[in-house]
């Protein structure tokens, strides 16, 4: 089975082969006839790997997971409860890494240690 990003070319070597003109097929996915083209040649000359996208495409992330870590580790050791806001500058200000508190909800949320807490923050659950 294909990945979401190769369905699409996929899908376009398909209909190439029955039959159907790059005008056409551009016109099906609200593509230009040279985005059709450029995919195709790409089969012809690369076969199953011009599906895929290479490696490296899209933006790279500002912070590494010691990052993370020693933002996991400020907030067990330290006595005090943190909002995003304030993650953010203390990441900036002690790791130079700059990071929108939105974004670092979002990354701290996915890796679990932000966001899911029901109670209120107090020094006995900080202890745990």
């Amino acid at each position: 089975m294909f990945h979401k990003k190769s369905k699409t070319p996929a899908e376009i070597i398909r209909l190439n082969a029955h039959g159907w003109y790059v005008e056409k097929i551009a016109a099906h996915f609200n593509w230009t006839p040279q985005t059709v083209r450029e995919v195709l040649h790409k089969w012809l000359h690369l076969g199953m790997e011009g599906l895929w996208e290479l490696p490296g495409r899209g933006g790279k992330p500002k912070w590494k997971e010691e990052d993370i870590e020693f933002l996991k580790e400020c907030l067990k050791n330290e006595p005090r409860t943190y909002n995003s806001v304030q993650l953010a500058q203390k990441l900036e200000k002690e790791r130079s890494i700059k990071l929108s508190p939105d974004r670092l909800r979002r990354i701290l949320k996915k890796k679990g240690l932000f966001g899911n807490e029901r109670g209120r923050a107090t020094k006995e659950n900080k202890k745990s």
